[in-house]
C-alpha cells in the first residue's frame, strides 16, 4: 500500500515509490505496531538532506532490506520540516544517548512511541566503525523478541530522564550591559581571526550572532564586534560556500576556510544571510555587502520564488553531472577544461585565475568551487562580468539541482523580511513587492480566522500540521517589518493576531515558551528550545516580535511577555553566545529601548519618503518604524502614529522611546543625527 502518495511533503514523495511499506506519522501506525506486536523504526530527513538521498539509494530502494524491515517493523516516514516538533523531541533523544546528531534520524520506537535505540545514517554494510544497517536491523529484532522487559525498561528511562529536563532561569529578567559585554567576550575567544566565522569545520554562517554583534556595536560603539562581522561577512562572500555566478549561500562548509560547501541551498540561510549583509551595508556602506545583498535577494526570488508567490524550502546538494552520475556539487564546480569550452583559453585563464580554479581542484575529480579571492582587483571589471555571464548560461544548461516547493511559514517570514528591508535600502521596489506577495499567501493559505497557522503549504494548498511557535514569531516578524517600509498599519494587525496566539497557546505562567502550543498533538515529551539553531529560535524569535509590537502600539502585555522571554538570554547567552545569537540582538533592542520613529505625512510627498528613508537607514538596534498619516486608517491600526499632527503643514518625524517623543523634525539630516547619537 503506498500510503505516501498523497502526502504534501516533498521529502515523503520521494519515498512514494520505496518497496519500503511507509506509513506517514499518525496514531493508525502506531495501532497497527500493537497490533502486530512489533516496533517502530522511525526515519526523519528532508528533501534536501544529501545523506538522506544516499541511505534511500542504499537501503529503502533494496527490496531484500525493504522486506526485512516491511516483516519485522512497521517504518515511518517524517519530513523534519513538516514536523519539527517530531524532529526535536526525538533528536533530542539522540543527542542525550550519543553525543551527536542529524540526519537522516533514525530511531527505533515502542507502539507506545518511546525511543529504545538510535542512530542517524547507517551504511548498508559495516563502515568506518559504523554497523551495517540490515546489521541494525537484526540486532533490534532480537532484543525485540528476547529481550523485551530490557527494551521496555530502556525506553521507559529515556522518556522519565526527557520529561525530568527542566530549564532553570534566573527569574525574568533579560540581560543588562555587562552580561551582553560577556557574550562579546566569550565571541571573541571563540572567533577564527584567520578565516573569519566561528569555531572550526564544519563552518555554519552565523546570521543571529552577527546581528547581535552588529547591534552591539551601535549601542556601544565596540570595534572588535564590527570586525569580527566584517571579516566574517567578506570572508563567506569570497568563499565557495558563496554562489560566485548565481548568488545564494549553502548550507554550510566542510572545512574551515569556507572554500568547499555542503551545496544544499535554504531558504532560512538565504533569508538570514541577505538581512545581515543589508544591515552591514546600513552600518559602514560596504559595497562588497551591498552587492551580496542584492545577489542574495535576486537568488531568492529567481530561483526560490513559488507560482503563488511564497518562497520553496530548499535546493538539492545534488544533481546529475556529465556522466549521469547523481553526485553532490555537480551543478556548480567546475575543471579547467569545462572553463576552455565554454570561454575559450585566454578568458579561461581569466576566470581561473579570478575563481581559484587549478588543475588539482580544491573539490572531488580535479573539479574546482568558485571562490571569489582578492584578485578581481587586478582585472578588468567589464570582462569579468562577460565571463560571470557566459558561465552562469553554460550553467543553466546543467541539470538543475532539485527543489523542494514546500513553503514553510517561518522561513517565509524570514524572507519577507529581508526582501522587504533590502528593496528599501536599495530603491528596489520589486523586491518590496516579492516581499508582500508571500506575506499575502502566508495570510491566504497559512492562517485561518482563528488566527492559527498551518506549518506548510505546497502549490497553494495548506498542509495538514499545526504552525509552531517559529511560525508564529518569524512570521509575525516579517509583517512588521514589510509594516515599516510601506507603511501599510494591516500588517501590524496581522503580527499582533499572531502574537495573542502566542501569549495564549505557547506561554505557561512563568512567561517561558514551548515549541508547541497547548492544544498540539500530544508527544512523549513537550518541546521546549530556546537555542538558535540554524534559524533563530521561537522563543527569542517570539521575544523580539513581541518587543517590536509593543513599540508600534504601546502594548504593556506584550513588552512584558518579552522582557520575561529574555531571562533564559541571561541565564545561557553570556556563557554560550554562538547558540543565543538572536536572543542577544533582541536584549540589544531592549537596552536601546527600542527607538520608535513615527513619520508623519502623505505617502506621495517627496518630504515623507525623504524622512521615512532616513528612519530605516538608521542603525538603531530593533528602531521600530511606523509611516502614515495623522487621520489615516494606518493611525488607528499603529497608535504610534496616533497624536503625531504634521509640523507647521509640512511632513514630520517623531523620535520616542516608550511613546515619550522628542520635538518633531521635518529635515531627514535631522532625524538621522537624532538617531545617532548614543
Amino acid at each position: 500500500m503506498n500510503r505516501l502518495a498523497g502526502m504534501t511533503s516533498p521529502y515523503l514523495l520521494q519515498h512514494a515509490g520505496n518497496p519500503v511499506d511507509w506509513w506517514p506519522w499518525s496514531a493508525e501506525a502506531f495501532a497497527e505496531a500493537r497490533r502486530r506486536n512489533v516496533p517502530v523504526l522511525l526515519s526523519v530527513g528532508y528533501s534536501s538532506c544529501h545523506w538522506c538521498h544516499v541511505m534511500a539509494a542504499e537501503s529503502f530502494e533494496d527490496d531484500d532490506t525493504a522486506a526485512y524491515l516491511n516483516e519485522h517493523f512497521v517504518p515511518v516516514k517524517v519530513d523534519r520540516e513538516e514536523r519539527p516538533d517530531i524532529d526535536a523531541v526525538y533528536m533530542e533523544a539522540v543527542q542525550a544517548a550519543t553525543g551527536q546528531g542529524g540526519w537522516p534520524m533514525t530511531v527505533f520506537l515502542t507502539p507506545d512511541a518511546e525511543p529504545f535505540y538510535f542512530g542517524t545514517y547507517f551504511p548498508p554494510a559495516p563502515r568506518h566503525g559504523m554497523p551495517g544497517f540490515r546489521q541494525v536491523l537484526e540486532g533490534v529484532t532480537a532484543a525485540w523478541r528476547d529481550r523485551r522487559d530490557e527494551v521496555g525498561e530502556v525506553a521507559g528511562r529515556i522518556v522519565r530522564d526527557l520529561s525530568e529536563r527542566t530549564l532553570a532561569t534566573p527569574g525574568a529578567q533579560p540581560p543588562a550591559a555587562d552580561e551582553l559585554h560577556l557574550a562579546l567576550m566569550a565571541l571573541t575567544r571563540d572567533f577564527d581571526a584567520v578565516r573569519g566565522g566561528f569555531g572550526g569545520a564544519p563552518k555554519f554562517p552565523p546570521p543571529m550572532v552577527l546581528e547581535f554583534l552588529l547591534r552591539h556595536h551601535v549601542r556601544t560603539g565596540s570595534a572588535a564586534a564590527l570586525d569580527m562581522v566584517t571579516a566574517t561577512c567578506e570572508a563567506m562572500a569570497r568563499g565557495g560556500i558563496h554562489d560566485q555566478l548565481g548568488g545564494g549561500f549553502a548550507r554550510y562548509s566542510v572545512d574551515a576556510g569556507w572554500v568547499v560547501p555542503h551545496f544544499e541551498k535554504m531558504l532560512y540561510d538565504n533569508a538570514l544571510l541577505c538581512r545581515v549583509y543589508a544591515h552591514l551595508w546600513r552600518a559602514t556602506g560596504s559595497e562588497s555587502a551591498r552587492r551580496v545583498a542584492l545577489d542574495t535577494a535576486d537568488f531568492l526570488v529567481r530561483e526560490m520564488r513559488t507560482d503563488q508567490g511564497g518562497f520553496a524550502s530548499a535546493l538539492d546538494a545534488d544533481s546529475e553531472d556529465e556522466r549521469g552520475r547523481h553526485t553532490e556539487g555537480a551543478y556548480y564546480v567546475w575543471t579547467p577544461e569545462q572553463l576552455r569550452e565554454v570561454l575559450g583559453e585566454a578568458d579561461a585563464e581569466l576566470a581561473a585565475f579570478t575563481f581559484g580554479v587549478t588543475e588539482e581542484g580544491t573539490f572531488e575529480e580535479g573539479a574546482s568551487v568558485l571562490q571569489l579571492p582578492d584578485t578581481e582587483r587586478l582585472v578588468d571589471a567589464d570582462r569579468i562580468a562577460s565571463v560571470k555571464e557566459r558561465l552562469l548560461a553554460a550553467r543553466e544548461r546543467r541539470v538543475r539541482p532539485g527543489r523542494d516547493d514546500k513553503v514553510v511559514a517561518a522561513w517565509n517570514g524570514l524572507a519577507v523580511a529581508a526582501l522587504a528591508e533590502t528593496g528599501a535600502y536599495f530603491d528596489r521596489p520589486d523586491l518590496v513587492q516579492a516581499a508582500t506577495d508571500a506575506a499575502d499567501l502566508l495570510v491566504r493559505t497559512h492562517m485561518d480566522w482563528n488566527a492559527r497557522l498551518f506549518r506548510t503549504s505546497l502549490d497553494g494548498v495548506a498542509g495538514g500540521h499545526a504552525g509552531v511557535l517559529e511560525d508564529y514569531a518569524d512570521v509575525a516578524e516579517g509583517f512588521l517589518a514589510l509594516s515599516a517600509v510601506t507603511g501599510e498599519g494591516v500588517w501590524v494587525d496581522f503580527a499582533g493576531l499572531l502574537l495573542d496566539t502566542v501569549l495564549i497557546r505557547f506561554r505557561d505562567e512563568s512567561g517561558a515558551l514551548f515549541d508547541t502550543a497547548d492544544d498540539a498533538e500530544a508527544l512523549i515529551r513537550r518541546p521546549q528550545d530556546p537555542t538558535d539553531n540554524a534559524t533563530p529560535s521561537g522563543w527569542t524569535a517570539a521575544a523580539g516580535a513581541l518587543l517590536t509590537y509593543a513599540a508600534l502600539t504601546g502594548s504593556a502585555p506584550h513588552r512584558e511577555a518579552a522582557e520575561r522571554a529574555l531571562g533564559v538570554v541571561r541565564a545561557i547567552g553570556p556563557k554560550a553566545p554562538r547558540f543565543m545569537g538572536w536572543g542577544l540582538a533582541v536584549a540589544e533592542a531592549l537596552l536601546d529601548g527600542p527607538h520608535e520613529v513615527a513619520v508623519v505625512g502623505p505617502a506621495d510627498d517627496p518630504a515623507t519618503r525623504e524622512l521615512h528613508r532616513a528612519a530605516l537607514l538608521s542603525r538603531r538596534p530593533g528602531l521600530a518604524v511606523a509611516l502614515g498619516e495623522p487621520a489615516s486608517a494606518t493611525a488607528a491600526e499603529v497608535p504610534l502614529l496616533a497624536d503625531r499632527p504634521l509640523l507647521a503643514g509640512r511632513p514630520a518625524a517623531y523620535v520616542c522611546r516608550g511613546f515619550t517623543c522628542d520635538a518633531p523634525t521635518g529635515d531627514p539630516g535631522e532625524l538621522a543625527a537624532k538617531l545617532a547619537g548614543r
